[in-house]
């Protein structure tokens, strides 16, 4: 390109002697690392991705966050921010990155923008009109020193909002001096919006029935209650929202019901890449389970995990790079069987799982030690489901 220098196959030596005004680093670069820290030694400034969008995008921004649930809250709000009759894409660490937004010739008037830690590690003006808050727990613990420096990162998500800005948060977060205005919500926990049987409420009344979803699991209903506080700031009635959501399909891979076979249910949770997202899995169930649980070691903590899975789970299969290290922490509370591959455990949880009871793959942990991400691993479980003999 015309006026910039390309620079290939560097190594950390060069990369010191490279001046630039400006670094711009991918988010699924470390950012504490050796390579954006020698191209740092000579930079202007370091950015990443989503701050640079920021700096060019005009219209308004909610901002979702959270160890779990990001996605599908990411697109309901999208979902209620368009039936209220506002242009609006879902966009961010989900789908479409905030940068190819800015550039579409009819730029929207909103985005919901899915935000992970590693895109909060870079930012400096980024500033959402609301913070959606989802949940916290253990993640990401081969990238980070320790939870709080994790904890840190997802934080700063409201570092740059005022008094005049808006905070939806998980209640019972521990989330101390924020300067946005705040609104909670629960379905277990008292909070401004709570969950009483299929009825979300607002205050103490009901404002949308959730079982009219295609949506289950009170985890779910958290990630409705959150978006319902988005569409409420922005004055879009609820009947309006009740609507959307009836219409919604939920995404791939999150507690999706694959088939029935032999009477067993076999249900796709690859999307659960860390211990808050399985035992939310697990606990959210209404038939006994048998869990495949396993891929590549995080350095997450199992250790609660034998007290969850002997009160929800009837046997457990691991797979994959952490098959046998989960293996020994299970099986004292409950029967673990130890394969080397998704479709092993597949074919394993068909043969032990009685009628009535459901197959669940919810890993627990990333699939990068034998996939390309959670949607390939989703996958490759659709397939051998498909596989089983159905006499």
């Amino acid at each position: 390109v015309s006026g910039f220098t390309c620079v290939a196959g560097v190594r950390l030596d060069q990369d010191r002697a490279v001046q630039s005004d400006l670094v711009v680093v991918s988010h699924g670069i470390d950012t504490y690392g050796d390579f954006v820290a020698a191209f740092s030694e000579q930079a202007g400034e370091v950015i990443g991705e989503m701050e640079l969008a920021v700096r060019y995008y005009e219209g308004r921004i909610i901002a979702i966050t959270g160890t779990n649930g990001k996605t599908t809250t990411t697109e309901i709000v999208n979902a209620f921010i368009r039936a209220g009759g506002h242009s609006c894409e879902p966009c961010g660490n989900y789908g479409t990155p905030l940068s190819e937004i800015v550039l579409m010739s009819d730029v929207p008037e909103f985005v919901s923008l899915e935000v992970s830690s590693f895109q909060l590690e870079t930012i400096k003006i980024f500033k959402p009109e609301v913070s959606l808050w989802m949940n916290f727990a253990a993640d990401h613990m081969d990238r980070y020193p320790d939870l709080e420096s994790y904890r840190c990162a997802k934080l700063r998500i409201f570092e740059n909002q005022t008094s005049q800005d808006l905070g939806i948060v998980r209640a019972g977060e521990n989330l101390v001096g924020l300067k946005p205005e705040i609104v909670t919500f629960s379905s277990v926990d008292e909070a401004d919006y709570t969950l009483e049987k299929s009825l979300i409420c607002y205050g103490g009344m009901p404002v949308l029935d959730y079982s009219a979803s295609r949506l289950r699991g009170s985890h779910n209903a958290e990630n409705v209650m959150a978006a319902a506080a988005v569409g409420s700031r922005l004055e879009i009635p609820f009947d309006v929202m009740q609507q959307a959501l009836n219409a919604y399909s939920p995404p791939s891979h999150r507690c999706e019901l694959i088939a029935e076979v032999g009477g067993v249910e076999y249900v796709n949770d690859s999307k659960a890449t860390n211990m808050h997202a399985l035992e939310s899995a697990l606990t959210s169930q209404s038939r006994p389970i048998i869990l495949l649980a396993g891929g590549k070691d995080k350095g997450l903590d199992y250790s609660a995990l034998p007290k969850k899975i002997a009160k929800y789970a009837l046997a457990v299969v691991t797979f994959g790079e952490i098959n046998y290290k989960l293996s020994q922490i299970i099986d004292s509370a409950v029967k673990c069987e130890v394969v080397e591959t998704l479709e092993q455990a597949v074919s394993v949880a068909h043969r032990i799982a009685p009628e009535g009871t459901m197959v669940l793959l919810s890993p627990g942990t990333s699939s990068f030690d034998q996939f390309s991400g959670y949607e390939a691993r989703g996958e490759a479980f659709v397939q051998a489901v498909q596989a089983l003999p159905r006499t």
